[in-house]
């Protein structure tokens, strides 16, 4: 079983303003990227974060050898109940995905 935290060099999130969290999944070699492209699909990702698929935005950028991925926050940061104000630590759910 190979996961996503194993390929990926560096896999991180955070705000792209209060109403969108970005994540950025980063690779070392070209072969990870186009192993993992097709397993990060917008439908995976709603499941995964219960956002409907049509507002994720997945944006391979090839020589970067990079992923980046756009929702929008369930809560705007900083409101009551927010519990990570910089989405810091919103990738989680995706390092233990399967490639």
């Amino acid at each position: 079983m190979t996961r996503l935290a194993d390929l990926a060099r560096v896999v991180r999130s955070k705000n792209a303003g209060p109403t969108l969290l970005t994540i950025d999944v980063l690779f070392a070699e070209a072969a990870h990227l186009d192993r993992a492209l097709p397993v990060l699909s917008s439908s995976r990702i709603s499941s995964l974060y219960g956002i409907e698929a049509d507002k994720i935005r997945v944006i391979p950028y090839r020589p970067a050898m990079a992923i980046k991925i756009v929702m929008p926050r369930k809560l705007i940061a900083g409101d009551p109940g927010d519990l990570d104000v910089y989405g810091a630590q919103q990738h989680a759910p995706l390092l233990g995905i399967e490639v």
